[in-house]
């Protein structure tokens, strides 16, 4: 496949996003004095802004590939809940597997922004896994979308919408049914996520999941606790972002380990989300390994040069591809 049959393929596309969808809340405001009631500031709002955030950053990624981003998630009956499913349905995204509870809050994080410094971050939210019959909800409603899709990514913030139980089961079904499995793992359910197709943790995460420490700058201890990731999880493959090293893959008999592209640097968060969504669709497409990394690799480099979480820029993207070929 030529690069640019590979972004019109991104079109054809319909991509599960399975894990903990969440609100980002952002006030802007002025401070001119200090509170009488304590010594803390008072922040005079002067804006007020609602982002996806969360498993929403890797759908709104997605949907700027081009091709369909459908969620699936639990998120509670309350205010902050119909905050982010209008945001949802605004960004005009997929929300056939969207699951209120009455349950469960709704997670929003809330940033206080005086002038360009943040003054405090507020998060309403509960980690506690969802209850058995929401658990079965969900893999009921997976079950339903999977035979549509080309692949699912499995987006874990550790908020508690996948458990052991969800993910051996929607895994199972996904592999029956020959739809490929993508992983953006946290801590809990780290060890979680037998047999999926391409497991991708960051450096960090590799290292706390395994509890294994190893240098990384010697490619044969990185290769030896690589294959051990895969040994134990049984997985086809792994996919490891290094940060300003790179990226390294394993996958399907192939090995490589790709430089990170001298950028300028603005901004590294939501890079990890650019990255998880560019690689579930080029394995959709049944794109070699190396080619999985790099075009993954180019795009968690290019959203570092903008400020905030933004998705990634489809046509930016396509045109430095066709200068790796």
């Amino acid at each position: 496949m030529t690069i640019d049959q590979v972004f019109e393929a991104f079109d054809t596309l319909r991509v599960l996003v399975i894990g903990d969808v969440m609100l980002d809340s952002y006030v802007w405001g002025k401070v001119e004095r200090i509170s009488p009631e304590a010594p803390v500031p008072v922040v005079n709002v002067q804006k007020r802004e609602y982002r996806l955030g969360g498993a929403g950053n890797v759908l709104l990624n997605v949907q700027s590939l081009g091709a369909e981003a459908i969620v699936c998630s639990v998120i509670g009956t309350d205010g902050p809940g119909d905050l982010l499913e209008n945001s949802l349905k605004e960004k005009g995204l997929n929300c056939e597997g969207l699951i209120r509870s009455n349950d469960r809050i709704t997670t929003i994080k809330e940033r206080i922004i005086a002038g360009s410094q943040q003054v405090v971050r507020i998060d309403t939210e509960t980690d506690k896994p969802v209850s058995r019959s929401e658990t079965e909800k969900l893999i009921a409603k997976a079950k339903e979308l999977i035979p549509s899709c080309q692949v699912i990514i499995f987006e874990d913030y550790d908020k508690g919408v996948l458990t052991p139980e969800s993910i051996a089961e929607i895994t199972a079904f996904a592999n029956a049914n020959n739809v490929p499995t993508v992983v953006d793992p946290k801590k809990r359910n780290f060890l979680a996520y037998n047999h999926v197709t391409l497991f991708k943790p960051n450096l960090k995460e590799l290292r706390e999941g395994l509890k294994v420490d190893f240098n990384v700058d010697n490619l044969e201890e990185l290769k030896a606790t690589v294959q051990h990731l895969k040994d134990t999880l049984q997985v086809n493959g792994a996919l490891i972002t290094l940060s300003e090293r790179g990226v390294f893959i394993d996958f399907n008999d192939e090995i490589h380990k790709l430089p990170a592209h001298i950028r300028q640097i603005a901004d590294v968060s939501g890079a990890g989300d650019t990255v998880i969504s560019i690689a579930a669709c080029c394995v959709a497409l049944g794109l070699p390994p190396k080619s999985v990394a790099a075009i993954s690799n180019l795009g968690g480099g290019l959203v570092c040069e903008m400020v905030g979480v933004v998705p990634i820029d489809k046509v930016l993207l396509r045109s430095e591809a066709q200068k790796l070929v």
